[in-house]
């Protein structure tokens, strides 16, 4: 028996398509199920089984992040130009929306099964800089592809995730370690020093003044994201030291 499709099915298709086009692809950024970008040129797409109000509502609000905005559906059997389809492209025209096909059954490789078949049309609303500005910058402080859009059931990897595991990782490693050593392996400048203090994730514990060291909790937080932990434990390895400079020198 086939398995019912999933929105996930249309994330590979889809960043394999913005990726070909020289986009850089991230999945679940601030609630947007895509976000492509690539200069100045930002895009976020929106998943959904089926053209519906929720989705289109959902489109409108992305809207304030950027002019280009696309809802992606897997390509139907009737004809787009058509009946029901030619009176919901036009409503799409209309909210100046793009619309996206995705072949699921397809051979085709992945970059071939998305068609373009509404582009968005110069949009007469305003979108707020700031918003795009912060859309942008946790896309890009991303370092891995951990995320898969439309997913629900995950928790989702962010940037602030990301850089805590990174810290759990060196400090898996190496043992307790200093702000100012965790920088040097390349943590982030700025946020090493709140992540550490904050632990939201109660994944670190102070063992000395400004020195830390790993929780059960944090261990346990590698294993669930094994491959990305397999994929920092490379990164340390190109690292030009074997062993931290001073590991114990608290910031």
């Amino acid at each position: 028996m086939t398995r019912a499709f999933r929105e996930t099915d249309m994330y590979p298709p889809l960043e394999a398509f913005f990726a070909k086009l020289g986009y850089t692809v991230q999945a679940e950024v601030k609630h947007c199920d895509i976000v492509a970008y690539r200069a100045d040129e930002l895009i976020v797409v929106e998943m959904k089984r089926t053209l519906n109000l929720e989705v289109v509502a959902q489109a409108v609000d992305r809207q304030k992040f950027t002019p280009s905005v696309y809802i992606a559906v897997p390509r139907p059997k009737a004809n787009p130009a058509r009946g029901e389809w030619r009176r919901l492209r036009t409503v799409l025209r209309r909210l100046e929306l793009g619309l996206l096909f995705v072949a699921l059954d397809s051979h085709l490789p992945a970059s071939d099964r998305v068609q373009v078949v509404e582009t968005p049309r110069p949009y007469r609303g305003r979108h707020r800089a700031r918003a795009a500005e912060a859309l942008l910058r946790e896309a890009s402080a991303r370092h891995s592809h951990a995320n898969v859009g439309g997913s629900t059931r995950r928790p989702l990897l962010t940037a602030y995730r990301e850089q805590a595991l990174w810290i759990a990782t060196c400090l898996a490693r190496y043992g307790p370690l200093s702000p100012k050593t965790l920088r040097q392996l390349g943590s982030s400048p700025e946020k090493t020093q709140s992540i550490l203090a904050d632990n939201v994730y109660g994944w670190f514990e102070r063992v000395a003044r400004g020195v830390y060291q790993l929780t059960d909790e944090g261990r346990s937080a590698l294993t669930s994201y094994g491959e990305l932990r397999e994929h920092f434990e490379r990164r340390i390895e190109n690292l030009s030291f074997s062993t931290p400079p001073h590991p114990m020198d608290p910031s």
